[in-house]
């Protein structure tokens, strides 16, 4: 659904193929961009980063001013409108008396904010406040996930769309732009109109041209659908595989229990495919009713899960569709699965002959058990009939072990995202960023300005950071990333690895994160080409001093003065994360937000808030969901060991009530075999809950995230506590039947 829903939007709003950014390039440039190879249509557009401002509203707020013409509508990036009416040429601003700057507003920024058209907002632009007036609320396939920097945060950022001529005057822009879309033609090499882009945006500011793959909303929907496809394979398969072991259990011992009856039926003359058609047929029944259940129940959380990815992804129109061939499929999966399953006991029955079916199955061959033979010879009568009926069936048993054991790993791995994701939140809030917020300017000043910055009202402690745009190189590789210049030794924001150790930046090198050194093909000491994608062209040569395991996006560090020393400026920064005292944030913002040169800023809490809002929302309801499903597995895995395995030993148990034994000591019997099967389950299948973990990380990894191994005990415990409620619940079943138990019934001979 989530794919065809980004296809559909992309084709309808005509999405574009590169972009590029430049410092400010004049409008007759677009003629030597559209001779670039490979380009079919190109669009100028002025965009703006600005400081958004809401009456009432103490967060930190961005926004992003985009410029149209409302009289040509934009051939590329197309705008959809949800409500309102489309901005009109013009500002009615000017004036103190004025109407301000008619906008339109992203749809994901309106509903987190309670936005409508008539609203009134405030924008900084260029150093002077505006007003932007509401018109309408919009999407567009530029931000179909809407966050600064990556991160989701609905209600902090903002897209705009004003009059292109406006937003051009308010930014001294007139005649100029400074971002470029181009959509290519079929057939065109991307790499070819990437590389020509760039070599005629270069001497105006323009050092990079890129296509969908490093846009950020694009990259993270992409990310999603992966991530999604993933888990649409791996979870269901294991699911699978446990339905095919228990239609085995079910459908062989019920085949051992009716072994007379196959016999009389064989020798009446039935053929051998008509009784294993018989038995296929409850399994086809068995798999028809799940299977309706399963559409069912399918379509109700798909419809459940867009819902929760509307707040997510943006889209004009995004719906839960199940696709006839997905539905064929879920049969033709379902059918085979079952056939798997029973293969063998079918097998089993139409070899079987009439006369030795007749007679009742040999006798087991009884023997000290291991235990027994290393010396321990002194057990319990009870556990010692046990041992012996586990080691007399070998297989039996170590199939209920790993049954058991499979639900055990399923209950863990359903409950590894919820752990994931609180140990990433732990980590970036708690470890890494000790800062409260973090302000960044509009281009890099004197460091001195942290001293500024610590006489604002509540500001504790001031750190000074630089980031810079470039391209990292080794060989035929290359990497966009943002080199992140921190203090020798960091405070407020360290470098901190996924088993929580911090990092000091090199001072004479790089440190990156061990996905982009992979991705790279670099090892530490190798020589990095690193291009500087911002101000006049550089390109520095800097040894690679050590990597990090880190858990979101592919980082580069370096300490701060190293850095400005090597891009041969002044000791300069642009970021300054903030510790501030408790209670004092809204005070400490809103004296920074007077300050001319602070472009934005970033409070902890108020992300925080977003992502328990949307982002960690949605993650624990997948993860309550699939340890609801495991749960369920988890019980149909003893329920059915233990129920199958009174049916199996109904005649022994009541042989053993004639013999004076107790119906406790009856029960025993059973159910110690029960809890003997679980004992030994448990410990294999934490281990096993372990190993899928490890896979479906390895599977999941991605350039954008990297789910740490972080199963907390409380995950162990509830897989143990779920098993042990199942056989709990199955040993009161049992015992129940157990005491119910009709002795002239089943003891009566079976010649």
């Amino acid at each position: 659904s989530l794919a065809r829903a980004r296809d559909r939007h992309y084709a309808e709003a005509h999405f574009a193929d590169v972009f590029a950014t430049v410092k400010r390039a004049p409008l007759s440039l677009g003629d030597t961009l559209r001779a670039v190879p490979g380009v079919a249509d190109l669009q100028l557009t002025v965009e703006q980063t600005v400081r958004i401002g809401i009456d009432g509203v103490d967060d930190p707020i961005l926004g992003h001013l985009i410029g149209i013409d409302p009289r040509h509508p934009p051939r590329i990036n197309r705008i959809t409108l949800r409500a309102g009416r489309m901005p009109q040429a013009g500002d009615a601003g000017e004036g103190n008396d004025g109407d301000g700057i008619e906008a339109l507003v992203s749809a994901g920024f309106a509903e987190a904010r309670g936005l409508r058209p008539g609203a009134r907002l405030r924008a900084l632009i260029n150093g002077r406040q505006r007003t932007l007036r509401i018109v309408g609320i919009a999407l567009s396939p530029e931000y179909v996930f809407a966050g600064y920097g990556g991160m989701p945060d609905m209600r902090g950022f903002g897209v705009f769309w004003v009059d292109h001529d406006t937003l051009a005057a308010a930014s001294d822009m007139d005649g100029a732009f400074n971002y470029v879309s181009a959509t290519l033609a079929p057939g065109a090499s991307h790499a070819e109109a990437v590389a020509g882009i760039e070599r005629a945006i270069s001497p105006w500011g323009g050092r990079e041209a890129h296509d969908r793959t490093e846009q950020t909303s694009h990259a993270m929907l992409d990310n999603e659908i992966r991530e999604q496809r993933v888990l649409g394979t791996v979870l269901p398969a294991i699911f699978l595989a446990v339905a095919a072991f228990l239609l085995n259990v079910v459908i062989s011992r019920t085949i051992a229990t009716q072994r007379e009856q196959i016999a009389a039926l064989k020798a009446l003359g039935y053929p051998d495919r008509r009784i294993a058609g018989h038995y296929f047929t409850q399994v086809v029944a068995i798999v028809a009713v799940g299977l309706l259940l399963g559409l069912a129940l399918g379509k109700w959380l798909g419809t459940a899960m867009v819902g929760l990815y509307a707040d997510f992804f943006q889209f004009p129109r995004f719906d839960h569709r199940m696709a006839p061939g997905l539905v064929l499929a879920s049969a033709a999966i379902a059918l085979a699965t079952a056939a798997l399953g029973t293969a063998n006991p079918l097998l089993a029955t139409m070899r079987l002959a009439p006369a030795e079916a007749m007679r009742p199955p040999s006798p087991g061959r009884y023997r000290p058990t291991l235990a027994e033979r290393l010396g321990l010879r002194r057990l319990p009568t009870v556990l010692r009939m046990i041992m012996r009926n586990l080691e007399r069936r070998p297989l039996r048993s170590a199939l209920a072990v790993a049954g058991v054991s499979a639900a055990v790993a399923i209950v863990i791995l359903g409950n590894f995202f919820r752990d994931a994701i609180e140990t990433i939140v732990d980590s970036k809030f708690r470890v890494e960023l000790r800062a409260d917020v973090i302000v960044w300017l509009a281009e890099p000043a004197e460091a001195a300005a942290v001293h500024e910055l610590a006489r604002l009202p509540g500001a504790i402690s001031v750190e000074a950071g630089r980031d810079v745009a470039v391209r990292i190189v080794h060989g035929h590789r290359s990497e966009r990333v943002v080199l992140q210049g921190l203090p020798a030794q960091p405070v407020l924001q360290r470098i901190v690895d996924v088993d929580d150790r911090a990092w000091r930046p090199s001072p004479d090198g790089l440190v990156l994160t061990d996905r982009l050194a992979d991705k790279l093909g670099l090892r530490v000491g190798d020589a990095v080409r690193v291009e500087v994608l911002e101000g006049r062209a550089r390109t520095l040569h800097l040894p690679l001093r050590a990597t990090v395991r880190d858990m979101m996006g592919l980082n580069a560090y370096m300490e701060r003065r190293a850095l400005n020393r090597a891009l041969g400026e002044d000791d300069v920064a642009g970021r300054f994360p903030v510790a501030v005292a408790r209670g004092e944030e809204a005070r400490f913002l809103t004296a920074a937000m007077r300050l001319p040169r602070i472009v934005g800023a970033f409070s902890k809490a108020t992300l925080w808030r977003n992502m328990q809002e949307i982002s960690a929302r949605n993650i624990r309801i997948m993860s309550t969901i699939l340890t609801a499903f495991a749960t369920v597995i988890a019980i149909g895995v003893v329920y059915n060991n233990a129920r199958i395995a009174l049916a199996e030993r109904t005649w022994e148990l009541a042989s053993l009530r004639v013999l004076g034994f107790s119906r406790a000591e009856v029960s025993a019997l059973l159910l110690g075999e029960m809890a003997l099967v679980i004992a030994l389950a448990l410990p294999l299948g934490m281990a096993s809950g372990y190993g899928l973990v490890h896979l479906l990380v390895e599977l999941l990894r991605s350039d954008q995230f990297y789910f740490p191994v972080a199963l907390r005990p409380r995950t162990y415990a509830w897989a143990c506590l779920a098993v042990l409620a199942a056989a709990v619940a199955s040993a009161l079943v049992v015992r129940r039947r157990i005491d119910r138990l009709d002795m002239v019934a089943a003891l009566k001979t079976r010649e």
